[in-house]
């Protein structure tokens, strides 16, 4: 049996790919074959192979699968800009056209674990009123949420499973991830997460001076979350 899953959070810069990352080598730990998606990554480094982005590059090294680079990250652009705009100064159509084919093709691989990584948040915009969302909604893959536990992360996290909810999409986790150790009142904001956040918790995962994959997957419990 295979399961598939879509990664968003609740802003950028909060640890998505380090928990994307931890949550491949914890199923890689349990013996499942893992692959992983990045479809569009700006922010990118020019190689002698191309375009190559850090996070996509995190992910590829925690695939069992025999995948290239550019077939977990599709889409690549240079800006450390919101890839909308990227795309934009690129001259390149960013749609949900352009980005399911990539996605399916990854997932049709087979693996028993394949992790889906957005850019940012839920609404990340992509070309005219589309969203990285509507490539979601056509893929019909449960979301795992990445939370970002700092001060104003609770209304975050509430709002973007409520935007979930609303697009007909199944949340069938979420992980906290501590991005602000000196978070006031955390173990109180933590139950307040939990109260309010409709799908199991995965696990917290501390500030990490070193954030390895396996780090980080030594504080998750897969058990938890429920195939699809």
């Amino acid at each position: 049996m295979t399961a598939a899953y879509f990664v968003t959070g609740t802003d950028t810069e909060i640890g998505k790919t380090t928990i994307a990352a931890g949550l491949l080598h914890a199923a890689r730990l349990q013996g499942l074959s893992t692959a992983a998606a990045k479809p569009v990554a700006s922010g990118c480094t020019r190689t002698a192979d191309g375009l190559r982005n850090d996070d996509a590059l995190a992910l590829l090294g925690e695939c069992s699968l025999a995948l290239r680079y550019d077939e977990v990250n599709p889409v690549a652009f240079e800006p450390a800009i919101a890839p909308h705009l990227a795309a934009r100064e690129a001259g390149v159509v960013l749609d949900v056209a352009s980005l399911r084919g990539p996605v399916r093709r990854v997932l049709e691989k087979g693996a028993d674990f394949t992790l889906v990584e957005g850019a940012g948040g839920w609404r990340v915009p992509l070309d005219g009123q589309a969203s990285l969302s509507d490539l979601v909604i056509s893929l019909q893959l449960p979301v795992i949420l990445v939370v970002g536990v700092r001060l104003g992360c609770i209304n975050q996290a509430v709002l973007t499973a409520e935007a979930i909810s609303r697009d007909g999409l199944i949340l069938a986790s979420w992980v906290a991830n501590v991005v602000d150790p000196q978070t006031s009142r955390l173990e109180e904001n933590l139950a307040t997460l939990a109260e309010r956040i409709p799908a199991p918790c995965l696990g917290c995962v501390p500030r990490l001076a070193l954030p390895s994959a396996a780090a980080v997957a030594s504080c998750l419990d897969l058990s938890l979350l429920e195939r699809f």
